[in-house]
């Protein structure tokens, strides 16, 4: 039987002594030596040392689409979360898959649990979060807060009111809004960001803090939001042939 190129290239490689042999079945090949030891034979792969990292989906799309790499060969694209995204390749016979290039989203950083002073809140707000109707209601409560006192009102335990300046020289309590529907900036920008539910509290300073309150299902929307993107952007026909994408 005649040896594949991949075959006599592997005992090489191994040293294999003359009296060991190579047998094909079912179109795989085996080493087999003199003890009765059996070794399967794969061909060489050769991998992406390191994927390409990209920071946009945009960028991402680009990519798939100039077809540079592995142009026969079908693909998967892996949203693995909400600010990362993969192509890889299939399994190869050695077992390993191919990472060819990974979208890393650049999120701004906001403490959340963390309570601030209001000056401090107020920018995050405005510079963080997506504007929408309650952050609009936020920046005018901390933004017009005119004592350091916060109140709690009621016998719930979750109601709180601040003071603010009404006008030029009128004052009045107000109760801080609860909970709030506000969309941070938390995935690529090319989507649309997950509104979600937050508490707000306020403490004595004043200081300010949210807290997430939808138990990261938002999470969800993004990844969702993130694959009806990318199929919007990459024709029917890259899919048809090649691609695969996984969320």
């Amino acid at each position: 039987m005649d040896l594949t190129k991949d075959a006599i290239k592997f005992m090489t490689e191994m040293e294999t002594k003359p009296h060991e042999r190579i047998v094909e079945l079912n179109d795989r090949l085996f080493a087999v030596n003199t003890a009765g030891n059996v070794e399967e034979i794969f061909p060489r792969v050769f991998n992406a040392e390191e994927p390409l990292v990209l920071n946009t989906l945009s960028g991402f799309v680009k990519y798939v689409q100039s077809n540079l790499d592995r142009q026969d060969e079908s693909l998967i694209i892996h949203v693995k979360n909400e600010s990362t995204v993969y192509l890889k390749g299939l399994i190869a016979g050695d077992g390993s898959r191919e990472k060819l290039a990974v979208a890393q989203a650049i999120i701004p950083k906001f403490d959340f649990n963390y309570f601030m002073d209001t000056e401090e809140f107020n920018i995050a707000l405005q510079s963080k979060f997506v504007l929408n109707n309650d952050r609009q209601i936020l920046l005018q409560v901390v933004g017009n807060v005119s004592e350091e006192n916060v109140k709690n009102t009621g016998d719930d335990g979750v109601s709180q009111a601040v003071t603010i300046n009404q006008g030029v020289a009128s004052k009045a309590d107000v109760k801080v809004p609860n909970p709030v529907v506000l969309a941070p900036y938390r995935t690529f920008l090319e989507v649309e960001q997950p509104e979600s539910q937050f508490i707000f509290r306020m403490k004595d300073g004043p200081r300010g803090a949210i807290f997430e309150a939808d138990g990261g299902a938002w999470r969800n929307q993004a990844i969702v939001n993130i694959r009806e993107y990318l199929k919007e952007q990459l024709s029917e026909e890259i899919f048809e042939k090649r691609i695969t994408i996984l969320a």
